[in-house]
Order: structure tokens, then sequence, then C-alpha cells
């Protein structure tokens, strides 16, 4: 408890510091994921950005889809959502930069390394924009390390860092590269909350500007009854 504080803190302090030189923006992630059984799964998430500290709005989207755990290491995913970015200097300054309808499958593979869990995400977007269809390919490694006292069959506590590429089939090909540290508590089996700092770096592309941020998760599970299904999946962005 005293290591997740102190961390929680110290990020606090340094997010603040940074802001104040700088134009870090916000993150937030609301998740609510609804559980059949070991294998099945439906979720729906909602995110808001902004380029300043909870000014100058330029992002929200929401998706939904399903899961299936083929393997207990492999886990299969459908999603498709509404994804819109807004201009630069203001909030939801119009027009807005791109209006766009995603299609995304993805596959998660997953294994313990000691006491850490290290996943591999791979997602194919198909995109609807306003500027056109458009492909894309994302490739995101991860690593988490769970702690704290065991109880029903999770630990309260998570530390996690990832790296995500993302890549087009035209020109320049590379697109951006978004790295993610985050500190997770879970009080309960059903509820996790998550704070990180986020950069992000685009290459030429205009769907959403890159910059640093603070993110901010609240992520939801339901249960359906007597379902006795431990939570060990990492959070999507």
């Amino acid at each position: 408890m005293r290591i997740l504080y102190i961390a929680i803190i110290l990020l606090c302090i340094s997010t603040s510091s940074f802001a104040q030189s700088s134009d870090l923006g916000s993150w937030n992630v609301l998740n609510l994921k609804y559980t059949f059984n070991d294998k099945m799964s439906v979720f729906g998430e909602a995110q808001l950005r902004s380029l300043k500290f909870y000014d100058d709005f330029h992002y929200y989207e929401y998706k939904g889809g399903f899961d299936y755990k083929a393997l207990k290491k492999l886990k299969l995913t459908l999603g498709a959502g509404s994804y819109q970015t807004y201009k630069e200097g203001g909030n939801f300054v119009t027009p807005k930069n791109n209006n766009e309808f995603r299609i995304w499958p993805q596959v998660i593979l997953s294994q313990k390394l000691g006491a850490f869990t290290v996943e591999q995400r791979y997602r194919a977007e198909f995109r609807y924009t306003s500027n056109g269809y458009r492909n894309r390919y994302r490739y995101r490694l991860g690593l988490s390390y769970p702690f704290g006292k065991e109880s029903k069959g999770f630990k309260p506590f998570q530390v996690s860092a990832s790296n995500e590429l993302f890549f087009t089939n035209e020109e320049p090909y590379f697109e951006r590269n978004r790295v993610l540290l985050a500190c997770n508590y879970k009080p309960s089996k059903a509820t996790t909350l998550q704070i990180g700092y986020l950069h992000q770096f685009d290459y030429k592309i205009n769907d959403e500007t890159g910059r640093d941020f603070l993110q901010i998760g609240y992520y939801i599970e339901i249960f359906r009854k007597q379902s006795t299904i431990a939570d060990t999946d990492s959070k999507d962005n």
C-alpha cells in the first residue's frame, strides 16, 4: 500500500510540474465489461481527451465489442466504434479533423515470466474516415507486475509499462508510437482504478495530435451470477 501511495504521489508531482512547463493533456477512460463465463465477455468503453490539462478538449470515442478466450493464453476480440477528432485551439473546435467509424479485430497473447505477465496485442483497423477509407495495423508489447496481499483470487495493486507501434499499408507506413506507464489499484474484483503517464508521437497524421497525457481510468467488470472468473487481462486503449 505504501509503495503504491508513494508511486501515485510522485507521478502526480511530476505530471503537475510538467504541466506548468508544457502542455500536459488529459486522457480519460471509462470501461464497462460483462463476463458471461470463462470464455465469453462483452465490453463498452468511452474516452475523452484534451491537449491541455483538462482544457482544449479535442477528441472523444466510444466503442464496444466482444472477447472470446480461445485458449488459456490466447484471446480474440472484435470491436467497433466512433472516433471524433477536433481541431486544436479550444474545446471541440470545428470543423473536425476527422470523423471516423472503425472496425477492429485483434489477438492478444499473454504469458507468465516469473511474477511478471508479458502481453502482445495485434490489432487490424478498418477505418471509414471523413478523408476516405484507410487500413491500419497496431502492435503493442506490455509488461505488468501485480503485487500486494492476494485476496479472493487477485492482488490489489499492479504496475505496468507498454509500447505500441502503428503502421499502415501506404507511405510513410509508420504512423505513431505510444508509450504508457501506469499504476492500477483494484479495491474489489469488479473495479479497477488506473493512473498513468502516456507519451504519444505522431508522424504526419491528423486524426489525433501526439502529446504527453495524464491518464485516468475507471474499469468495471460485472460477472454473471455464479461466475468464478479472476480478472487477469490488461486494460485496452
